[in-house]
């Protein structure tokens, strides 16, 4: 794809502007968007608590942001190398402005119900996975190999930053004024984020060629059938790749049950940080945001951790904080020890997500990125709305802090599977195929 894009046609001088003025583009649309998603994730849930709804109302507020994960990511991977990827992106962007601004006018004349919440959760969630998978299918094009490294730590860092530090912060300081606030500030930030990614330079349609050869016929079909095979086809093509390569099929199991616990976390939170922490919204924003200083850290650290441990010990990092995480409030509800352990948490992931996208960026071809991202996000982020659901189940039966002694459980299991597969023969494959391909 960025071989055939017309911005990489030029002099070397321009193709260093034109890389930096995309990695700058990509990086202040990513922290905005995701600024807008950190303020929701918080002003959600705590708009659900507002209306009397108990921990699994509340945890399926949670759900609905996730649940197009499991059900939309394969199909719209194969948008995402169909389409302008571009046009995808900003379409997604307006769709999140629409949903935030429904509600904000549901919520002028007090008509906010938690049904209108789950609702808006659909479609925001919806509109996320469409963006998130353009998104990432645009980077490879939109930056050269030699800078993607780069790139991928400060999208990383963008990420982390915006939403898990600060729009939980600001997130709970806007609802603890008025959720009238918080809404408006993020469907302002969608469309911040619709008028960015028009300033990125190159053109993101993916070439025909890039599609399979063996689904010409079915692509050219006119018929609904023909128009179904081709998309199974393609959809087939994407997670085959991914499950015939032992590591990232690896990586993309171990995700699987981390985002899970992840997702039970944030799912669980605004009822035990109410009930157990006895904490206001701003305090609750300010203990999610522990996440996202954490993220920063890892962002900022991740050249020297993999450079002092290696990247098998960068990515481990996330087991050791994400089980933390779960760990810490089951045993030990101090608002301290919960927020050193989402620190952890958030310094892990960022970990994890730098070097496993450098990974999959080195061994993923450039015509399935689409299909692959869509394929790993359905195995890796699919388990979002399970945990949340299941997060949801086990506080109504158990209590909360049941909930999240069996995430912990759960992640302490993974650690034997990922050292048995995740070895250094298995990266430095990745790193040589990186090598050969900037070469």
């Amino acid at each position: 794809m960025s071989e055939t894009n017309e911005a990489l046609q030029a002099s070397p001088d321009a193709l260093e502007r034109i890389a930096r003025r995309n990695e700058v583009v990509l990086v202040a649309f990513t922290a905005t968007t995701n600024l807008a998603d950190g303020v929701l994730k918080i002003a959600l849930p705590l708009l659900a608590v507002g209306l009397g709804g108990s921990p699994g109302q509340v945890a399926v507020v949670g759900l609905t942001l996730t649940l197009p994960w499991l059900l939309v990511s394969l199909p719209v991977g194969v948008l995402a190398d169909r389409a302008d990827r571009r046009r995808l992106v900003i379409l997604a962007d307006l769709v999140r402005l629409a949903a935030a601004g429904a509600l904000l006018v549901a919520g002028a004349g007090d008509g906010i119900s938690l049904a209108a919440l789950y609702a808006a959760g659909v479609v925001i969630g919806t509109a996320e996975v469409v963006a998130n998978t353009a998104t990432g299918a645009m980077v490879p094009a939109a930056v050269p190999r030699s800078r993607r490294a780069r790139a991928n730590a400060w999208i990383a860092g963008a990420e982390t930053l915006a939403n898990e530090f600060c729009g939980p912060a600001v997130g709970g300081l806007l609802v603890g004024v008025g959720a009238s606030l918080a809404l408006g500030f993020s469907a302002g930030a969608f469309a911040a984020g619709a008028v960015l990614i028009v300033l990125l330079a190159g053109s993101f349609r993916p070439a025909r060629a890039d599609r399979p050869a063996h689904h010409g016929p079915a692509d050219s079909a006119s018929g609904d059938r023909g128009s179904a095979a081709a998309l199974f086809g393609e959809i087939v093509e994407g997670l085959r790749f991914l499950w015939r390569d032992r590591l990232l099929r690896t990586l993309t199991l171990t995700i699987t049950v981390l985002a899970g616990a992840w997702s039970a976390w944030l799912a669980l939170m605004p009822s035990y940080a109410t009930a157990v922490l006895e904490a206001d919204p701003k305090a609750y924003g300010l203990l999610i945001s522990a996440i996202g200083l954490g993220g920063l850290a890892g962002a900022a650290l991740t050249s020297v951790v993999n450079r002092l441990l290696g990247v098998r010990w960068a990515l481990f990092a996330d087991l050791i904080g994400t089980f933390l995480m779960m760990a810490v409030p089951a045993s030990f509800p101090s608002a301290w020890a919960v927020g050193a352990a989402a620190f952890a948490g958030g310094m892990g992931g960022t970990l994890w997500t730098v070097n496993s996208r450098t990974i999959a960026q080195a061994l993923v071809p450039d015509r399935l990125l689409g299909r692959y991202g869509s394929a790993a996000r359905l195995l890796g982020w699919g388990t979002l709305p399970l945990g949340a659901g299941l997060a949801g189940g086990l506080a109504e039966a158990f209590g909360l802090r049941a909930g999240f002694a069996v995430f912990a459980a759960a992640v302490a299991v993974l650690v034997v599977p990922f050292l048995w597969a995740v070895t250094p023969s298995e990266l430095r494959r990745a790193a040589d195929s990186e090598s050969a391909t900037a070469e």
